[in-house]
């Protein structure tokens, strides 16, 4: 144990206080991106929330990823920044870990909770994880991008969803299992802060694990990367897609695009 005591947690383990400091870095990365992804990037709204729930996520490495990946180094330089095939993929599944893991947060606190047993725990992770990041993050937020249709968007992105969300349970489980059954069993306490640090790590892992799926994903049009999107009145952006209220560029040509997309950069260059 260490000297240290917080009034909410009582006396700290040494491992307690090393998780109250990443947690302070992770109050400011997530500060930080939501201040920069909203005031600054020319970015889809739906790619901004997921920069900031991932920062709350995975603290500091989220914030390494936006800047690297996504943040405009100078203004109009945002569709060539993302361009590259790497950055599309983090994209990819930045979008896949933010719905998935989201799901997979709500159902392990819940359980760890009602102290119901591991192998319910993780069949109510992937459940509610798979069904958060389908129903919601994938179809209902990205609709838009299937011709407005919902049920279109079930249909097209079930599987690429299914795909990048294994390979991410791939990464996470086994590094949840791992520690929360080991020797420190405050591990699956909710209440507990060394729970959020292994939940944290556990994501962190997943997103590693699926980041190959969803480059492949996105060199097959199945996902899309990162996007601009500018509000300024038309534009032509080599590479991107051009809308009456603004510009949409997932950094590709329309016949690299998914079909609902490339079907409406042709229906507007026409």
């Amino acid at each position: 144990m260490s000297p240290y005591t917080v009034p909410v947690f009582g006396p700290l383990a040494w491992i307690d206080v090393v998780l109250l400091g990443w947690f302070a870095l992770t109050a400011v990365s997530v500060a930080y991106i939501a201040w920069d992804v909203f005031t600054k990037a020319p970015e889809n709204a739906v790619i901004k929330w997921a920069w900031v729930l991932t920062a709350l996520y995975m603290g500091p490495v989220a914030a390494a990823l936006y800047v690297l990946a996504d943040k405009e180094p100078r203004p109009g330089e945002h569709e060539r920044f993302i361009a590259p095939m790497w950055k599309q993929a983090l994209g990819s599944t930045l979008h896949c870990v933010t719905g998935d893991a989201t799901g997979v947060i709500i159902a392990a606190t819940v359980t760890g909770l009602l102290g119901l047993p591991m192998w319910f725990d993780m069949t109510a992770e992937y459940v509610l994880g798979f069904g958060f990041g389908f129903f919601v993050f994938q179809a209902l937020f990205m609709k838009d991008m299937f011709g407005g249709s919902y049920l279109t968007a079930l249909r097209r992105s079930f599987l690429p969803e299914w795909l990048s969300m294994n390979t991410m349970m791939a990464g996470m489980f086994p590094t949840m299992v791992f520690f929360m059954m080991g020797r420190d069993m405050r591990a699956m306490d909710p209440r507990e802060l060394l729970y959020w640090g292994v939940m944290s790590l556990a994501i962190s892992v997943g997103f590693f694990t699926a980041y190959p799926t969803n480059w492949w994903l996105v060199s097959k049009n199945l996902k899309h990367g990162l996007m601009t999107v500018r509000g300024d009145g038309p534009h032509h952006v080599e590479g991107g897609h051009d809308e009456h209220r603004g510009v949409i560029s997932p950094a590709h040509h329309s016949e690299s695009l998914p079909a609902p997309v490339a079907t409406a950069h042709a229906r507007h260059t026409a």
